[in-house]
């Protein structure tokens, strides 16, 4: 059958003939239980909806009946294939269906339900984006798991209510309502920070002003967060309490990388899911706030007061009594002086930071005296900055399907080379391969003709001096897994050199595939010997080597060392796409950190960054609109892929200093060690200048 349908498509490409092959590829993944099928018959359907979309998007709901599969790879490319697929007509029926999946992974039914859950979060976030009708059905179902134990889930859910709230006006009350109900039910920091910044943002009536005031007031629990008596025993008892399990989290601390590339320090337990402590300075009042404040979340503090500013500014606009007013920013100003008297106690085990302390002093300061530039920035510019980063993420996704749309730039009258017809004098299999390939590439638009003479002679290595009396030069094909050395052999003496080898040896992740042979070489006359050499990783590779011959007159063999010849990368990484939170998440879980310290004579931030990512064949994942502005410091994220699958994960952090040069570090991480430390050796031969 598998065979038939990809025969079928092959010959036709009517739309009878596309759809039997389509309906073929749905039965199989119905009726097979083995997972590399599945696999391979959704990689079928990938094609067709790239060529025949049309045609397959009347199948979008025989696809979806795959995600009954519990693997997870199975589910990942059936929901990519279908997002692709959805029109208004569907939009409805596959939400449908999305939800029901949603809803059974709080069932426990799957071993891997959470990551499952976080895929279908991410799909519905996706539809209801695109296809704005839906997302009233959905967002209430999502706001569900706004406390879910898993923090990438509810964190999706957060960054999807704050998405839609702003894009469809007509479900913000029910929303800021819902959110502020289930507000207590949140257990992440992250999610709680996103949380807050959307009810200061979005409660605009005088009652639900009032109801996010509340609603914080509550989660903080009663004030003071602990008393005078408890902090001498804290310092009395420090290491008593050090040792204690359900005490303060404070040596469990790491890294994280925030939105800009920058590293902040946070405590483990503020990535965890937290249940109230059995030790809670104060009164047990209060909720998961309130325990994350009591674990020293300083950052979380500040964006507590933060919102709880913006409200107090608001209700001044809305409501007309002014004792009330002054009533509820008293409360206010209790809870930010109780915050700070918190972060300089002894009683959490390090201080308050200085920004979280400086942010609280602002918010302080514009409770006491507010003024109209103030208000205007606090109120109006924060919210226009956020649609501002809306329209820039909506435009680059329309320029990127717009790039995957674009229509061939080769011309109807172009040359087209037959395989079959090609001459294939003084070429190897290997390289025909390659111009048959490049030709279809061109045809199809995914390849723009660059100068191939050119790129030649780029790859031609010198392998000995003009002085030795075997001049040698290699021309170097790299194709994904294989290398083909093509080495010219030149014997620049009057004498037959007998014997002449060409001896190869390999470092790295290479491996020679056949050993050359001998040849005889006349005099003054010249030879070419190929070498082909598999590459297993991006590891870095040298291949090194000599040549041995004999003369007719000396019987000792004389040897000539050869240059080493030193793979580059990137020949093996190409420019990749990948979400923030994907991004984040992967930084967090590699191990291997290469980190390059920048040493150039670019004096322009944008212009280092520019030559960084040509320099390294890199896509920059930052948008173009938060790298605008000259403010004397960048940060932007880089990513690529290998042939082999690997990720590569770049963060670029630079400052000018007061004599205009430029400093900083540039951050590599991989899984593997090879391509954090061939990425770096790249980036530290080409950062010094333009060239």
């Amino acid at each position: 059958m598998y065979e038939c349908a990809g025969t079928l498509v092959s010959l036709s490409s009517a739309p009878s003939a596309i759809r039997a092959a389509a309906n073929t590829y749905c039965q199989l993944l119905m009726s097979q239980s083995d997972n590399n099928v599945k696999l391979i018959v959704l990689d079928r359907l990938n094609e067709l909806k790239s060529s025949h979309r049309d045609i397959m998007v009347d199948m979008i709901m025989d696809i979806l009946r795959v995600l009954s599969s519990p693997n997870l790879d199975i589910q990942r490319k059936t929901l990519d294939i279908v997002l692709e697929l959805i029109t208004p007509r569907h939009v409805n029926e596959v939400v449908l269906t999305l939800k029901k999946e949603v809803m059974k992974t709080q069932g426990g039914e799957l071993d891997k339900g959470v990551e499952y859950r976080q895929m279908l979060i991410q799909a519905i976030h996706s539809c209801a984006i695109k296809f704005p009708e839906v997302a009233s059905t959905v967002v209430h179902l999502l706001m569900d798991f706004l406390g879910d134990s898993n923090v990438a889930s509810a964190m999706d859910v957060i960054v999807f209510v704050r998405e839609i709230i702003e894009t469809n006006s007509k479900l913000r009350v029910s929303i800021v309502t819902r959110l502020l109900d289930t507000f207590y039910q949140i257990r992440a920091a992250r999610v709680f920070s996103c949380a807050l910044w959307v009810i200061g943002e979005y409660c605009l009536s005088l009652s639900e002003v009032e109801t996010g005031i509340t609603t914080i007031k509550q989660c903080l629990g009663d004030l003071p967060f602990f008393s005078v008596s408890e902090e001498s025993e804290a310092a009395d008892d420090s290491s008593k309490k050090s040792s204690q399990p359900n005490s303060i989290i404070a040596s469990s601390k790491r890294p994280a990388i925030l939105a800009d590339g920058t590293y902040a320090t946070q405590s483990a337990a503020s990535e965890t899911v937290f249940s109230p402590p059995t030790v809670v300075q104060g009164s047990p009042s209060g909720g998961n706030l309130r325990s994350l404040l009591l674990t020293g979340d300083f950052f979380l503090g500040a964006v507590v007061c933060f919102t709880l500013t913006k409200l107090i500014l608001r209700l001044e606009e809305v409501q007309s009594s002014k004792s009330e007013v002054n009533k509820t920013s008293s409360t206010a100003l209790l809870i930010m002086v109780s915050m700070l008297q918190l972060g300089q106690s002894s009683v959490l085990p390090h201080p308050m930071d200085n920004d979280s302390y400086d942010r609280i002093c602002v918010c302080i300061k514009l409770l006491c005296n507010t003024d109209d530039v103030m208000r205007e920035i606090w109120l109006k510019s924060c919210r226009e900055s956020f649609v501002k980063m809306l329209s820039d993420k909506q435009l680059r996704e329309t320029e990127e399907i717009k790039a995957k749309a674009q229509i061939s730039s080769s011309q109807p009258d172009d040359l087209i080379d037959f395989y079959y017809l090609k001459s294939r004098k003084g070429m190897s299999l290997l390289e025909l391969e390659d111009e048959v390939q490049d030709d279809l590439k061109r045809a199809t638009g995914e390849f723009m003709k660059d100068d191939n003479d050119a790129n030649k002679l780029n790859r031609i290595l010198q392998l000995t001096g003009f002085s030795d009396p075997v001049y040698a030069e290699a021309y170097v094909t790299v194709h994904q897994y294989d290398i083909v050395l093509d080495v010219t052999i030149i014997n620049r003496t009057k004498e037959t050199l007998q014997n002449l080898c060409l001896e190869l040896a390999t470092m790295g992740d290479l491996k020679l595939v056949e050993r050359p042979q001998n040849y005889t070489l006349a005099p003054e006359s010249s030879k070419q010997i190929k070498a082909n050499i598999k590459v297993s990783s991006t590891e870095t590779g040298v291949i090194f080597g000599n040549i041995v011959y004999e003369t007719s007159n000396v019987l000792e063999r004389n040897v000539i060392v050869l240059n080493d010849i030193h793979i580059d990368i990137m020949d093996y990484i190409s420019p990749a796409v990948c979400s923030e939170a994907a991004f984040r998440t992967m930084w967090a879980e590699f191990e291997w950190e290469n980190k390059v310290a920048v040493n150039t004579s670019i004096q322009d931030e944008k212009e280092f960054l520019d030559h960084i990512i040509n320099s390294t064949n890199m896509k920059c994942l930052t948008a173009p609109s938060a790298l605008e502005g000259e403010c004397g410091f960048l940060a932007a994220n880089l990513y690529a892929k290998s042939v082999f699958g690997e990720d590569a994960l770049v963060n670029v952090s630079i400052e000018k200093q007061g004599d205009g040069k430029l400093s900083g570090y540039i951050r590599i991480r991989s899984k593997t060690q090879g391509i954090a430390l061939s990425l770096g050796d790249k980036i530290t031969l080409k950062q010094k200048g333009s060239s």
